[in-house]
């Protein structure tokens, strides 16, 4: 099979005996994008785990975005929800900001043409080629659009890129790209563990007013509260980019990541603030990373992007 079949991947069981229109899945309506098309989902692959080699992480996650499409396939799907597969961005010999570059023209250009794109990683360094697709698209016609990041992740990812990007400073490098072009740096880190990351990265996430929220403190009896923490966030952003690192789930869940998270936060936590943030109609892109298929037992860790991506998309409600 090369790099990108897509009859081979979107490919799955046909329930037989049922009534067609509710019995539809994934993979009999998905469609190859190409332009001029109806308004729709459009999923992209970044295939690149070189920001997690360089930042000496367990490797493996290029491999990710079609595993979790063959785990896709066979998701129920509504008919009415028109959803195309852009194909694959590839990191060629290490080249991550060439990478880097190339994603963020085809979500620009997806967006242009009303399409909502979701990516699946890929490393985290998919991070800051998907935000800058976005903020390349709202340059063109506004001048200082405040773009929410809401960020599911064990790690802050805000190292400071001083040897070269990776994995660990896709949000450093938004924030820098921010002041440069004198925009607001607006990032919620929800999930952030006191076992992975240093008092620096803390400190430079108060210093530069990051809303984060620890693992420990997103249990179901602290839901409430982190509702209405990300709630107050969503109402100072007019956009929103919705990131997942998969490592933000507990390693019983998800151990096919790069950093297998000891405590982590469950899926019924996390859905109702995807519901959330679905509700208020701000969100424009998402991505999913750091799956790692390597490390996935019985293809667990897949099974769970799936159901994020589900969740997301919103498939379930319409």
């Amino acid at each position: 099979m090369s790099e990108f079949d897509f009859k081979s991947l979107w490919t799955g069981r046909v329930d037989q005996g049922e009534i067609p229109e509710l019995s539809k899945r994934l993979h009999q309506v998905i469609k190859p994008f190409s332009e001029n098309l109806p308004t729709g989902l459009a999923l992209v692959g970044f295939c690149s785990d070189e920001g997690v080699r360089r930042n000496q992480g367990r490797v493996g996650a290029a491999q990710a975005p079609n595993q979790i499409r063959k785990i896709l396939a066979s998701v129920p799907w509504n008919p009415q929800k028109v959803v195309y597969d852009a194909g694959n961005v590839h990191c060629i010999e290490g080249d991550l900001e060439s990478a880097h570059t190339y994603l963020a023209k085809q979500i620009n250009q997806l967006l242009d043409q009303n399409h909502f794109p979701i990516i699946l990683g890929g490393g985290h360094e998919v991070a800051y080629g998907s935000w800058l697709g976005l903020a390349n698209h709202l340059a063109s016609t506004t001048t200082n659009p405040k773009i929410g990041i809401i960020n599911f992740d064990a790690h802050f990812d805000l190292r400071t890129d001083v040897n070269g990007c990776n994995s660990g400073t896709p949000f450093y490098q938004i924030a820098q790209s921010c002041k440069e072009r004198s925009w607001s740096f607006q990032y919620c880190c929800l999930g952030a563990s006191e076992m992975a990351n240093t008092q620096a990265l803390f400190q430079r996430a108060k210093e530069w007013q990051v809303s984060y929220r620890l693992d420990k403190h997103m249990t179901l009896l602290d839901l409430a509260d982190t509702l209405a923490q990300v709630k107050t966030f969503i109402e100072s952003c007019e956009h929103l980019y919705l990131t997942i690192d998969l490592d933000v789930l507990p390693a019983s869940v998800a151990s096919g990541v790069s950093a297998p998270a000891p405590r982590g936060v469950h899926l019924e936590v996390l859905e109702p603030i995807i519901d959330l943030i679905r509700a208020s109609q701000k969100l424009r892109l998402a991505d999913i990373a750091e799956y790692n298929p390597n490390y996935d037992q019985d293809l667990q860790t897949a099974r769970v992007a799936a159901r994020l991506f589900y969740s997301i998309t919103g498939a379930q409600y319409e």
